[in-house]
């Protein structure tokens, strides 16, 4: 039986959409990922099996094969864990594939099920309300960064037994939503400075000349980036 569940990964600073395929078939027990996966995303294997059996869900001895679409773009981090678990239990028909077109799932697995924070939500929310994806289901700590991008339904979660009875219905997790006025308070950036910036050193070096100078910048991005 072959499921497919909408995930998101990072290409640069843009999000990009990424299918993520999952056979169980009959055959030579194996768990097989492809699509150019990193090691971390190769490893999701340990992850996924433990957080599922620690939730009650035992992965069965099939051959499984996990497919990374589009597989020419390289794919890095940890965000295909919950859409992996997801994928087994359509397969398993323990959850309803139907039930799940609405979404596109992201997060990272604990061994005992519960969903870590990630890299990278903002992009990928931008990306997905393009693609005309109307709803996200995210970790529970990257509510926040995920709540500015407006007319997206954001389903914040802290563990995959909770996505599982949110998506069979059996108890529905609320939907998230921010006043986005409160990240502009001025009180709320008065101790940020460029220590707080991880990378970009040639643009931090570039702003220190033009102030240190006095001189005029101009910072040039894409309208849907702003």
């Amino acid at each position: 039986m072959l499921a497919q569940i909408k995930s998101m990964s990072i290409l640069g600073i843009e999000g990009k959409l990424i299918n993520i395929q999952v056979d169980v078939s009959d055959g030579m027990p194996s768990w097989e990922v492809v699509g150019l996966p990193d090691t971390s995303i190769k490893e999701s294997k340990q992850r996924v099996k433990a957080a599922l059996k620690n939730i009650g869900y035992y992965v069965k001895s099939r051959k499984i094969v996990i497919n990374l679409a589009p597989a020419s773009l390289k794919k890095e981090g940890s965000f295909f864990d919950l859409p992996i678990a997801l994928g087994l239990l359509c397969d398993f028909e323990i959850i309803n594939e139907n039930d799940l077109n609405d979404y596109f799932f992201v997060g990272e697995l604990s061994l005992d099920g519960s969903i870590n924070k990630i890299n990278g939500v903002l992009p990928m929310c931008i990306e997905a309300l393009k693609l005309g994806i109307k709803k996200a289901i995210i970790p529970y700590d990257n509510r926040l960064e995920a709540s500015v991008v407006k007319d997206l339904e954001i389903y914040p979660v802290k563990d995959l037994a909770q996505v599982i009875n949110h998506i069979n219905h059996t108890q529905s997790i609320e939907r998230f939503v921010s006043n986005i006025q409160d990240f502009f308070i001025q009180d709320n950036f008065t101790n940020l400075d460029f220590s707080s910036v991880k990378g970009q050193k040639h643009i931090k070096r570039a702003l220190e000349i033009a102030a240190s100078g006095g001189h005029n910048c101009l910072m040039i991005g894409s309208p849907g980036s702003r």
